[in-house]
C-alpha cells in the first residue's frame, strides 16, 4: 500500500471506511482510531486530511447522499415521457427499498444527525433539492415535492417492513400524486 504523497487515494480511502464503520457500528461507534485501521492509513493521516470526526462525518455523509441523488438523475433522466418517468419514480422507490441495508442504515443514521445538528439538516435539505431537480424535469414543483417525500417514505416502509408492499402500491400512490401533474399539461 502506498504512503504519504504516493498516496493520492487515502482521503477517498478513509471516507470510503467511514461510511462502512457507520454501516456497520452507526456514528456512535465511527472513531478515528477504527476509520484509520479500516482504511489502512496511519491515525495521522485523519488530522491531517480532516479537521475532526465532524468534518470527516459530513465528508461522508456528503458522498452518501450524491450516490444517492445520481440514482435519481440516471433514471429520471433516461425518462422522456410522463409515464416513463412514473415508472422511473416506482423503480426508485423499489431500487432504494431492495434490501440493501447499508444505504437504509446510513439514511437513518443521517437523518438522526440532522435532527440534532443543523449543519447536518442542511446536507439533508441539499439532498432533497437535488432530488426534486431531477423529479422537476418530468412534474411540476409542487408535485415533485409530494413524489420526493413519497419515494423517501415508501422505501423505508418497504425496507423496515416483514411484508414489503408490491409494485401496484407503488404505482397506485404515484398515479395519486401524478393526477393533478396531468390535468395541468
Amino acid at each position: 500500500m502506498a504512503t504519504g504523497q504516493n498516496d493520492p487515494e487515502r482521503r477517498e480511502r478513509i471516507i470510503t471506511a467511514a461510511l462502512d464503520l457507520i454501516a456497520e457500528e452507526g456514528v456512535a461507534g465511527t472513531s478515528h482510531r477504527k476509520v484509520a485501521a479500516r482504511a489502512g492509513v496511519p491515525l495521522g493521516s485523519m488530522t491531517y486530511h480532516f479537521d475532526g470526526m465532524d468534518e470527516l462525518l459530513r465528508e461522508a455523509f456528503t458522498r452518501f447522499s450524491s450516490s444517492i441523488v445520481a440514482v435519481f438523475e440516471e433514471r429520471l433522466g433516461a425518462a422522456s415521457t410522463a409515464d416513463e418517468a412514473r415508472t422511473a419514480v416506482a423503480d426508485l422507490v423499489h431500487h432504494l427499498s431492495s434490501g440493501n441495508q447499508r444505504e437504509l442504515v446510513l439514511t437513518h443514521e443521517l437523518y438522526t444527525l440532522a435532527a440534532r445538528k443543523p449543519a447536518y439538516r442542511e446536507l439533508i435539505r441539499e439532498w432533497m433539492r437535488r432530488s426534486r431537480v431531477a423529479l422537476e424535469r418530468h412534474f411540476d414543483p409542487a408535485t415533485a415535492r409530494q413524489l420526493d417525500a413519497m419515494i423517501e417514505g415508501l422505501s423505508i416502509h418497504r425496507a423496515l417492513e416483514t411484508e414489503p408492499h408490491d409494485r401496484a402500491l407503488t404505482v397506485e400512490a404515484i398515479a395519486r400524486i401524478t393526477r393533478s401533474d396531468d390535468a395541468r399539461s
